[in-house]
């Protein structure tokens, strides 16, 4: 394994100091919430703390697989984390010679965990241009005999944009027509669809594996609470002993916290849901009355990938400085995504309402400070 830390993380907002931020737009998750907040109860003084299940406490894996009818609690695998459920797809099923197509930009450790095991990783670009849209004839073109992992996220991270179930549907088709290939899909915003949500992949076929978890969409990422959803008997026995060989078994504490939330699911999405409207609203005013910004408007989730005008001279390194120097403004820039730097990640449901207002003003003002004047016509 070959690791190296991706830009994402280096210049993430913990790593920075979130003291230094003033006005918080680049998280991609719901606002970071209190079991309180959703009216959990936490008194866990009784909870006896032994080794847990290892497949993670059946409560929980009964309360994630009650998403779907086609699915039982024997086929989801709790984990620290949808990253940690990442990492056991990639290493289980990945090795160097091994073919990946991965659909980009993407979350980075969907990319950067198959890359450093050294398999083979392909790239399917989606374009601003195609409305961040899946190609799947292009798609199914990429796949070879090596082919053994074909990875997307619906709805997407940075830009918001789905799918629509007749395409996962066909999607799922041409894995399953592949010999030995299997779709990932990561779906950690699922629940978060503005529209009818996605069925959850592993619902539609044994070769499909969904990961999510409870961090995005809840605002619970410091319970360390990921899944990954599978029908396949192998291939839950070797994800298994993958999880048990990292960590045997996942934090006692936080499966049952989780468990809790789940439990409240309908009451708890609701609020989530209200704020996510309230927010994408205020941007797409903002966006429709700009000159300066374009976007895609997102289908689902808590994240956008607006872009500079790409008519607009700008100088892009002097408007990230000015952003967060003069104007106290954080976003994630293109290049975390591999994305040129005209294009920012803006995470709208994390800030408060104040924030987000200061934060688009901001943005407004960075793009002025930082637009080379026009010179004058010979």
């Amino acid at each position: 394994m070959r690791y190296r830390r991706t830009p994402i993380e280096i210049e993430s907002p913990e790593q920075l100091g979130y003291a230094t931020i003033e006005n918080n737009l680049a998280e991609s998750s719901f606002t970071d919430m209190r079991l309180a907040d959703y009216g959990v109860e936490a008194d866990l003084g009784e909870l006896l703390l032994p080794y847990g299940d290892h497949l993670g406490l059946e409560r929980l894996r009964a309360l994630i697989a009650g998403a779907a009818d086609t699915l039982a609690p024997d086929d989801v695998l709790v984990t620290a984390g949808a990253a940690a459920a990442l990492f056991v797809v990639s290493s289980a099923l990945l090795q160097p010679g091994k073919h990946a197509v991965i659909c980009a930009p993407n979350y980075v450790t969907n990319i950067e965990t198959p890359r450093a095991i050294g398999a083979t990783v392909e790239t399917l670009q989606l374009r601003f241009e195609d409305r961040w849209q899946l190609d799947l004839d292009q798609l199914a073109s990429r796949l070879r005999r090596e082919t053994r992992l074909v990875s997307v996220t619906y709805p997407h991270n940075p830009t918001g944009s789905s799918i629509s179930r007749a395409d996962l549907e066909r999607l799922v088709e041409i894995v399953e027509s592949h010999p030995t290939a299997v779709l990932l899909v990561d779906e950690t915003y699922r629940e978060l669809a503005y529209g009818d949500p996605l069925p959850m992949a592993t619902s539609l076929s044994a070769r499909a594996l969904g990961v999510s978890s409870m961090s995005k969409t809840y605002g619970l990422p410091g319970l360390r609470v990921g899944w990954l959803t599978c029908r396949d008997p192998e291939l839950k026995e070797t994800f298994l002993a993958a999880k048990e060989q990292i960590f045997i078994t996942g934090g006692v504490l936080d499966e049952e916290l989780a468990a809790r939330v789940l439990d409240r699911r309908g009451h708890v999405l609701a609020l989530v849901r209200a704020k996510v409207q309230e927010h994408l609203a205020i941007v797409r005013e903002w966006i429709d009355a700009n000159e300066s910004f374009e976007w895609v408007e997102p289908a689902a989730g808590v994240v956008c990938f607006p872009r500079i005008h790409p008519e607009l001279e700008v100088d892009v390194d002097r408007f990230y400085r000015d952003l967060l120097e003069r104007f106290g403004t954080y976003v994630g820039p293109g290049h975390w995504f591999d994305q040129d730097r005209r294009f920012f990640r803006l995470g709208f449901a994390w800030p408060a309402r104040e924030e987000l207002e200061r934060g688009l003003e901001a943005l407004d003002a960075a793009v002025t400070s930082a637009t080379r004047p026009r010179q004058p016509a010979s």
